[in-house]
């Protein structure tokens, strides 16, 4: 499979000091990588970086053979990159249906809008069923449906999944690594950042550790946990 995504070799952080410290990896298109890490590890921070809301200072992140570097991130998004927020961050004060809406804000189609929340809805029926609610007064699980709804709105090729796992009880966990599994099956390639490691080797094709800010170790998903200081780190 062809590359879509390529880091090489970043540094990124704030004032002056690095949290990625000559970071590199690959995602295939088609495929599920996962970045696995603790808190700290600079795992979000990664995100920042292909977003271009922490421009790496040294280093380079190409996507589709394209270099992101000096690109605004509105311009990141609209070639085909979307990002799902840790922390099931909705707009509270607006309905289901405008949260959704806000995620194809770059499609002007009245036709494609409605065929895509069709789609959001057939994938999520509750957020369907409750389009006209605000937010805020979804539960839990309902807005971390409706952060990936919204994600998948934009009809990315890219889907940077931050920690879907934080803060959910274990069935909501599960409801949301089989959606990203659906996502997937749809044709959107997936960069999966996460701690849960036994739920996102499940799902993922290829994956990443990161620690302090380095990649200590990567391969294939049966890699990894097989891997012994994944194993000891993660799994006890």
């Amino acid at each position: 499979m062809a590359e879509l995504l390529r880091i090489e070799n970043v540094y990124a952080g704030y004032d002056r000091a690095d949290v990625l410290l000559d970071v590199s990896l690959a995602v295939e298109a088609g495929s599920i990588t996962c970045m696995l890490g603790s808190n700290g590890s600079g795992k979000t921070t990664l995100i920042r970086a292909i977003l271009g809301l922490t421009p790496p200072r040294r280093g380079r992140i190409v996507f589709d053979g394209e270099d992101l570097a000096g690109r605004p991130t509105h311009e990141i998004v609209r070639r085909g990159i979307a990002c799902i927020p840790e922390g099931r961050r909705v707009f509270p004060k607006l309905t289901v249906a405008q949260n959704l809406r806000l995620g194809a804000y770059g499609e002007n189609d009245a036709a494609k809008i409605a065929r895509r929340l069709a789609r959001v809805g057939a994938i999520f029926p509750r957020l369907e069923e409750r389009s006209g609610q605000l937010a805020g007064t979804l539960s839990g699980g309902e807005q971390a449906m409706l952060s990936i709804g919204r994600g998948l709105m934009s009809e990315p090729r890219l889907l940077l999944v931050d920690e879907p796992s934080l803060g959910l009880a274990p069935l909501l966990v599960k409801e949301n690594f089989a959606v990203i599994r659906r996502a997937h099956e749809m044709g959107i390639t997936v960069l999966l950042v996460e701690q849960n490691v036994r739920q996102t080797l499940a799902i993922a094709h290829y994956g990443y550790v990161l620690a302090q800010g380095r990649v200590a170790a990567r391969g294939t998903a049966a890699e990894l946990a097989a891997n012994a200081e994944v194993h000891q780190a993660y799994f006890g």
